[in-house]
């Protein structure tokens, strides 16, 4: 996920009627496999309602303590997560991996020694370089409940193919194309598969900062790899391990290819934002919102590689 001019604009009118204080976070962890529960975020966007509060959690008790998939949007959510997950595992937090950039699912972990917090080395240099538009973002949108959350980068840069807790092996898989640098892990005991933002389910894809093409990619790589059932970034859990994954790939497949129709037709990006949507989409949360978005993010390049620059000679 990542802030629109819109979505800024809302949320900076909805914190001027909120309440100067922001409630605290609410951390309902649902098990869905041997030692792994999963926080679903809420099925929205970014708004002070939800805290930004909107990333899927995953937590892991393993042998040599607690692990954390992603952290989530502020440091005063990270506290209330660790509160959590140590209190249902029984052991302290002793790796927090971070998926990707994009702040809802990141920017808690001011709340850890930036020691124990793993990134993808793009992930770490992308949060070096646009890292604080992110925080001061978030600010603007949240308010109160970013108090005290200052941007921190994490400590280790992911360059192995796994890593073992105490016998619990987590593979983690290097990827890309939702950003420029997409973690994935597969926990080998339970067979489920953390996707990050690679997956979606029922809920829109989002598309600021993506690469179609290698987002394709690493579905298929996804895909083919023997799991069990996925943790999406956003939406419901999907036990099959399958469907989530399909209707990914079958909204960024449609998304191009109606906007590259909508270049061609000659509409502008308003008229784009209003196509219709198949009803195979009609569960997805957010759809009209995210398509709209991604006119913003897509269009101009649709146009300048559909529509070049045509010199009339004098």
């Amino acid at each position: 996920m990542i802030l629109s001019r819109r979505t800024l604009i809302g949320g900076m009118a909805a914190l001027a009627a909120a309440p100067a204080r922001a409630a605290d976070y609410t951390i309902v962890p649902d098990a869905i496999g041997d030692g792994l529960w999963l926080v679903h975020g809420a099925d929205e966007p970014i708004e002070a309602g939800n805290g930004g509060a909107i990333a899927n959690i995953a937590i892991i008790a393993t042998p040599a303590g607690t692990v954390l998939w992603d952290c989530g949007p502020s440091v005063r959510y990270a506290r209330a997560l660790r509160q959590a997950a140590e209190q249902l595992t029984g052991k302290p937090v002793v790796r927090v991996y971070v998926s990707h950039l994009h702040p809802d699912h990141g920017m808690g972990l001011a709340a850890f020694d930036p020691a124990i917090v793993a990134a993808l080395p793009g992930t770490i240099e992308a949060l070096r370089a646009e890292g604080q538009g992110y925080a001061d973002g978030m600010y603007r949108l949240l308010g109160d409940w970013m108090r005290g959350t200052d941007l921190m980068l994490p400590g280790r840069a992911i360059t192995q193919a796994e890593e073992d807790f105490g016998g619990r092996r987590l593979q983690l898989l290097a990827l890309s194309g939702h950003s420029s640098a997409d973690l994935a892990l597969l926990d080998t005991q339970s067979g489920l598969l953390l996707g990050g933002d690679l997956v979606f389910h029922d809920r829109a894809p989002s598309t600021p900062t993506a690469d179609l093409a290698k987002w394709r990619a690493s579905l298929d790589q996804l895909k083919a790899l023997p799991h069990k059932g996925v943790v999406p970034g956003h939406g419901p859990f999907d036990p099959g391990g399958t469907a989530a994954i399909a209707q990914t790939r079958d909204w960024i497949d449609w998304l191009e290819a109606t906007l590259t129709q909508a270049v061609r037709d000659g509409l502008d990006m308003v008229e784009a934002g209003e196509v219709a949507i198949p009803d195979r989409f009609a569960t997805m949360a957010a759809a009209r919102y995210e398509l709209q978005r991604s006119v913003s993010h897509l269009y101009p390049g649709l146009e300048a590689a559909l529509l070049p620059r045509v010199d009339v000679p004098d």
